[in-house]
This record gives C-alpha cells, sequence and structure tokens, in this order.
C-alpha cells in the first residue's frame, strides 16, 4: 500500500487588479443605474400628491354634501377636521388623520371659488414655485 503525501493547498487573494476591475465594474453599473432609480423616486413622489389630492377631494365633497358648500379659502382644509364656527351641519371630521404637507413637506394650496373649478386644490411641487416642468412641475386638481 502506497502513501500519496497531502497536498496542501495555498490559500491567495486576490490581486489588486483584480479588485480595481471589480471596483470600476460596480462603478459603472452604479453610474448607469443610479440616475435611473432617482428619476423613479421623482416619479412617485408626483404618484403619491395625485392620490393625496384625490384623497382631500373625496373629504371636501363629503364636507360639501354635509354642510351645502366648501370651505371658503379662509377656512381652507382645517374645516375637514376642525368644525368652523358658523357651521352648523359639519359632521367631521372628513379625514382620519391630520391634513397631510404634499411629499415635498409643504402644505396643499386651496382656493374657493377656484379658476379652474368650483375649489383649486394644488400642490406646486418640489420646487415650491408655480409653473415648472419635471420634478418642479405642479400636481393639481383641474
Amino acid at each position: 500500500m502506497t502513501r500519496t503525501p497531502l497536498r496542501h493547498s495555498t490559500s491567495r487573494g486576490f490581486t489588486l487588479l483584480e479588485l480595481l476591475v471589480v471596483m470600476v465594474i460596480i462603478g459603472l453599473l452604479a453610474g448607469y443605474v443610479g440616475p435611473r432609480l432617482f428619476a423613479q423616486i421623482g416619479k412617485s413622489e408626483a404618484k403619491a400628491a395625485r392620490a393625496q389630492i384625490t384623497a382631500l377631494e373625496s373629504a371636501l365633497d363629503q364636507y360639501r354634501l354635509d354642510t351645502g358648500r366648501y370651505p371658503s379659502t379662509e377656512q381652507g382644509l382645517a374645516a375637514l377636521m376642525v368644525k368652523p364656527a358658523n357651521e352648523s351641519r359639519w359632521a367631521g371630521p372628513y379625514l382620519r388623520k391630520s391634513i397631510p404637507d404634499d411629499p415635498w413637506g409643504k402644505p396643499y394650496q386651496y382656493r374657493q371659488p377656484g379658476e379652474h373649478g368650483e375649489f383649486d386644490l394644488f400642490s406646486l411641487g418640489k420646487d415650491g414655485q408655480p409653473g415648472g416642468s419635471g420634478d418642479a412641475a405642479d400636481v393639481t386638481n383641474w
């Protein structure tokens, strides 16, 4: 019976060149995927603002059914949560939670009567200024 000696394999690490190649590949992937990912985040904020405006519109419509009119500009969206002094038929609160800010942390704008309908409800977008395009575009109910 012959014995073969055990061979010990030497473990070797990665060379500096191999590590640099991997880092370059990761950098290229991040450079390609990163901007596309951040563009989607902007789109999701606008979608969230549209969904919140739709929910606020429903609450305003319920307020109108109960009181016979929409809240005035002066009463604002706060009338959905707190009974105005002169509203005897108010049956709120009309929202389960407090009135949300838009996805960019600014309050929604409300006007009654509106320029585009019975009331205007809108967010000024990421830049907080009227108009704009892309992420800075206004999100409106009209």
